[in-house]
This record gives C-alpha cells, structure tokens and sequence, in this order.
C-alpha cells in the first residue's frame, strides 16, 4: 500500500476515534447521577432513556424531573404541597411513575424506574408531604 494512504488512513481513524470518544465522553456527562440524597434514575435499558435517562430529585421542598437532551435539559419541578396523586405502573421489568398536581396541569411521568425505585420515591414523597403538613398546620 501507498505510504501516503497509510498515513491518510491512520489520520482518518485517530480523528474519527477522537470524535467518539468526544461523544462517549458527551453522553457519560450528561447523563450521569446528579447529587442529592434522594436521586432515582431510570433505567439506560428502558425506552426512551437509553441515551440520556430521566431523573427525579425529591427534596424537602420539591420534587424535580431532568430529562437530559444532547443539547441542555428538560426539567420540571412541583412544589411538594401541590403534590395531589402518585401512581405507580408496572410493568415485567420496570415501572413508570406519575405524579399529578393539585393545579390540574399535566402529570409529571417519569418511565423506566426499577419497582423499588418507585415505591421508595412513593415513600420519600409521602414523608415530606407528613413533614410539611405537620410543620405548617395548614
């Protein structure tokens, strides 16, 4: 073979090795854990979280979705007293959780979550809500 082919060769593989690695590396980022005691992650292996996987962060005060996209991120969060239902769908593997608001708007649905996932997030939800509740008397 040609040297200069060779050459050309081994330029075209490093370039397209390192924009892999640029896109493994992008991927990892954006769909990794984020901080917080109470962080539950749904699953690579269900549908629609295969490339970036939905997480919901309960606090205290709040209960947010991330949904990550490969550019920024879809989030949307509800006040833990505007918390009126949580239903729990499972499935052979996996369970999807809904939760919907005092407000009417659309249920917040979050797919692809282990059932242990989803009834601890159940739990943790009706812990905080017990909390808020008894520390405002409302």
């Amino acid at each position: 073979m040609d040297p200069n082919t060779t050459h050309t060769l081994w330029i075209v593989g490093g370039v397209v090795g390192g924009v892999l690695l640029l896109l493994v590396w992008w991927v990892l980022r954006k769909g990794g854990t984020l901080a917080g005691d109470h962080v539950f992650r749904a699953s690579r292996l269900s549908k629609g979280n295969r490339v970036f996987p939905a997480q919901v962060v309960i606090t205290p005060s709040s209960l947010t979705l991330y949904r990550p996209q490969w550019i920024g991120k879809f989030e949307e969060s509800i006040h833990m007293a505007h918390i009126a239902s949580i239903k729990i769908d499972t499935h052979v593997i996996f369970a999807d959780i809904s939760i919907e608001t005092s407000g009417g708007q659309d249920p917040v649905r979050s797919y692809g979550h282990t059932k242990g996932d989803a009834v601890e997030m159940k739990n943790v939800i009706e812990k905080f809500q017990t909390d808020y509740y008894k520390s405002n008397k409302v």
